[in-house]
């Protein structure tokens, strides 16, 4: 009796909740059904992202591959680095490269690409860019739009020319390596790329560098060496890199460094071998990168070629008072005590060089009156 009174007792127990959860109002017994599903949406979700992980470096280097497929069946959206080096590519599609939205890095270098698509400018958010040891004649104007780039390796190509205005736009740009290609100039938007570290311009036909260097504050190492017989000189405005600490500018037809190399204060390399120098002469330049800059910055001041003893007696006299220009104003003589009006040379003309010999200025009286 006690057994079918605690069985009857839970029957009763299940037939109320089953009567409670009847009467309860359809909005939360939906909304337990959608909690659930919310959770199972979540679950899809962090695998959909874990996904996006595996996805988001893809290695296809070394492969041997001689074309892309059109139509991957991997979500290109998700890739941040891309490596498609040393394999046999001649074209890179351009409705893959449109397609690689988040691309921070591309590599590919080592291939036999004789162009880059011009979907290249879709990526706004590369960084880095290697497509050296192809076959490039030239660049897309359409790689101004890659304002993010901040390296950009061409070596080893076929290149005759960058395009003019990339200076105006890949204003990040912090490594520029073109080296070993045919480029004849610059162009004079270079000079405008002032988060630019790294220049390296060596092995080329360069002819010359844009003048307006000095814009180029953050400029580090500059080479423009093994140009051979195409590059003669070089402008005055390298002289204002004021960050530079690298310059090699070896086996050119230089013949004369600018006098504002000396001012180069963070110079710390200067290779200038195989040029042929006639300023500074050999023996300065023998002597290391210090005498190289005292040379030139004494050539700036104007202390070489002159001979002291044409000096000498003016500078006795001035020491002594005889020509010390007390009687000119002060507002009118310069730092030097030399008049502002009048020059060096006015002073020193055959008008005032009677009065100001050394013989007349200290002879005695008696020379005045004979």
């Amino acid at each position: 009796m006690l057994y079918e009174s605690q069985e009857m007792r839970m029957r009763m127990e299940l037939v109320g909740r089953q009567e409670e959860e009847q009467q309860q109002p359809p909005f939360e017994r939906k909304s337990r059904r959608t909690r659930r599903r919310t959770t199972t949406t979540i679950s899809i979700v962090e695998e959909d992202e874990d996904e996006e992980e595996r996805l988001e470096i893809v290695d296809l280097s070394g492969m041997s591959m001689d074309s892309l497929p059109v139509n991957p069946t991997i979500n290109l959206g998700v890739i941040s680095k891309l490596d498609l080096s040393n394999n046999n590519l001649q074209i890179i599609p351009e409705s893959l490269t449109a397609r690689l939205l988040n691309l921070v890095e591309l590599d590919m270098h080592s291939n036999q690409l004789k162009s880059i698509p011009n979907s290249i400018g879709c990526l706004s958010k590369l960084k880095l860019l290697n497509i050296s040891g192809n076959l490039l004649l030239s660049l897309p104007k359409t790689i101004e739009n890659c304002r993010s780039l901040e390296e950009l390796k061409a070596n080893f190509n076929m290149l005759t020319h960058l395009p003019d205005t990339i200076g105006f736009e890949l204003i990040n740009l912090k490594k520029l390596c073109v080296n070993s290609n045919k480029i004849a100039y610059l162009p004079y938007s270079t000079s405008h790329l002032t988060n630019l570290r790294v220049l390296d311009a060596r092995l080329n036909c360069l002819r010359s560098l844009p003048d307006d260097l000095e814009n180029l504050i953050n400029l580090e190492i500059l080479n423009v060496s093994q140009n051979f017989q195409y590059l003669t000189t070089l402008p005055y405005s390298v002289g204002f890199l004021i960050s530079l600490h690298e310059l090699d500018v070896s086996y050119n037809k230089i013949t004369e460094l600018p006098d504002s190399i000396g001012c180069l204060k963070k110079l710390q390399k200067l290779s200038v071998e195989g040029n042929g120098l006639v300023s500074p002469p050999p023996d300065v330049v023998e002597r290391g990168i210090h005498a190289v800059k005292q040379y030139l910055c004494e050539k700036i001041n104007g202390m070489h070629g002159k001979s002291p003893k044409k000096k000498s007696w003016f500078g006795k006299l001035a020491r002594c008072s005889t020509f010390s220009g007390a009687n000119i104003p002060r507002d009118d003589r310069d730092e030097c005590g030399v008049p502002s009006n009048r020059t060096i040379d006015a002073i020193a003309s055959p008008r005032f060089m009677g009065m100001l010999s050394p013989r007349r200025l200290l002879s005695p009286k008696t020379y005045f009156s004979k």
